[in-house]
């Protein structure tokens, strides 16, 4: 029987009222003794590796989870991360990042409604995590929520309290899970026996974004310059920027460059992503500036992969390199 570690960082899923609202309170043990079935699937034992809302939850826990992965990683042959919801697919993306070219699963999970709770869905989406983990064809980072499983680099939470929460962003769901029956609709991803993940242990958290407005202007972009590493600027439509390759964002863009800094074109289109050739005032900048261009990747993905990427290096062409080589499909060009 095969062999699964659970490790809880808090969220929703553990939370317990506090008189000031929800707050993680239930342990690693605790999630498990409400989903007794995962026994008849694998070998299960739990660590508790925070306790926090997931909104609390930033790079330097990124970096936590990973190392305890990696720490474990040849002692069980999958793993379940239980988490809050609300920045699960950051969480998701970041690991993607952390922890690449993985051939045992990384499962992270958690629900709207607390597993204490009689009308949860926190018991399913537990067991439909273990489920896949503990398939011998399961592999690399991937979310499971709802009877979906969407690659780490694709998922985004699309609804603040319906059990249907996440969504696989331009691009298909990898399996779903059906009464109890795991039916996979991407063939999974070969691998070597005896092949062995790559960890990272860096990240560079000195990431801005800033969304853009009709009638925003460039004083925030240029007051921030030297507070931060990296921008990513989400612009309008299929991509593009106020005043194109002249105006006062553009000069600021300037600013940012020639301090070393990255810069990040995105859309603010929650789908299909960015095109910057398509229009003047997107077209006028790409060809202007040693910018780059997200696509259709998430916001969650490109802010990960940044920090990611800033944290091997600072070089603006490595950082170029890094970026648009692709990891677990997270992005299109």
């Amino acid at each position: 029987m095969r062999r699964i570690l659970l490790l809880a960082t808090g969220g929703t899923i553990a939370s317990k009222e506090s008189g000031q609202g929800l707050s993680p309170a239930i342990t690693s043990e605790e999630i498990l003794s409400y989903v007794p079935a995962v026994g008849e699937l694998c070998q299960m034992e739990a660590i508790q590796l925070m306790n926090l809302d997931s909104t609390n939850v930033g790079p330097s826990h990124w970096l936590e989870m990973a190392v305890a992965i990696r720490e474990r990683y040849r002692e069980y042959d999958g793993f379940v991360i239980t988490h809050g919801t609300d920045t699960m697919a950051y969480t998701a993306a970041a690991l993607s990042y952390l922890i690449q070219d993985s051939p045992k699963p990384i499962v992270i999970t958690g629900s709207q409604k607390s597993i204490c709770l009689d009308d949860t869905d926190a018991r399913r989406n537990l067991f439909q995590s273990v489920l896949y983990a503990a398939d011998r064809d399961s592999h690399d980072v991937s979310l499971v929520f709802d009877g979906r499983v969407i690659l780490g680099t694709r998922a985004r939470k699309e609804r603040s309290k319906s059990f249907n929460a996440f969504s696989s962003v331009d691009y298909p769901e990898i399996a779903v899970i059906r009464d109890r029956k795991l039916i996979r609709y991407l063939a999974p991803r070969p691998y070597a026996y005896g092949a062995e993940p790559v960890f990272y242990d860096k990240l560079e958290d000195k990431v801005l974004l800033l969304t853009l407005i009709p009638g925003m202007g460039a004083e925030a972009l240029r007051l921030l310059k030297d507070s931060y590493q990296a921008v990513i600027l989400q612009s309008f439509g299929v991509g593009g920027l106020p005043g194109g390759g002249n105006g006062p964002l553009a000069q600021a863009m300037a600013e940012w460059l020639e301090a070393g800094r990255t810069i990040v074109m995105m859309t603010q289109v929650p789908y299909e992503g960015s095109d910057m050739s398509v229009y003047q005032v997107g077209q006028q900048v790409k060809e202007k500036f040693p910018l780059i261009e997200a696509y259709n990747m998430t916001l969650e993905a490109a802010a990960a992969k940044l920090m990611w990427a800033l944290g091997q290096t600072r070089d603006p062409e490595r950082v170029r390199e890094l970026f648009y080589r692709p990891v677990q499909c997270d992005v299109i060009r």
